[in-house]
């Protein structure tokens, strides 16, 4: 007989398409009532496992009831003030800083946070490829463009799992 999990634990269930998914309750909506659930998947059944004990872990200190109260933006300030200063070195602060400031704010910044889209998140992507250069002297003779680099070091500025 399987094991049941106990409250708090998430459920694992292996989905149609051959992949591993656990689901776990963050919280309550307090205008409907109803839970909000988020899901982690995964190849295999211990990837989901461990992937969901530390979602769930993550996400004890994040109130995503409130996060229709923010924007991408306003969630950016608190995270940095609240998490990046905090447990990243401080050689990664003005870095970090510089890619909230000069590229992710100009251009989802005003989303809600809880509108945002990984279709938003594409779409700035390749906007940063092609156009994401802040225009200073030093770079006028360069492309206009970042380089794939720095796109996915933008993109490992993990703001939304503290």
């Amino acid at each position: 007989m399987a094991k049941r999990r106990a409250n708090g634990e998430g459920t694992i269930r292996k989905r149609a398409d051959g992949r591993w998914e656990g689901m776990y309750t963050v919280g309550k909506n307090p205008e409907t009532g109803k839970q909000i659930f988020k899901n982690v998947l995964g190849k295999t059944q211990k990837e989901v496992k461990d992937k969901l004990k530390k979602a769930i872990e993550e996400s004890k200190n994040v109130d995503f009831v409130k996060s229709d109260k923010y924007t991408v933006g306003s969630w950016l300030d608190v995270w940095y003030e609240n998490y990046a200063l905090i447990k990243v070195r401080p050689s990664s602060h003005s870095t970090y800083k510089g890619y909230i400031e000069n590229h992710i704010k100009p251009n989802i910044g005003k989303i809600k946070l809880n509108k945002l889209t990984s279709l938003d998140l594409q779409k700035l992507y390749k906007k940063l490829l092609e156009s994401g250069r802040v225009d200073r002297i030093e770079s006028r003779n360069q492309p206009k463009g970042l380089s794939v680099k720095t796109v996915r070091n933008i993109n490992q500025v993990n703001f939304f799992c503290p």
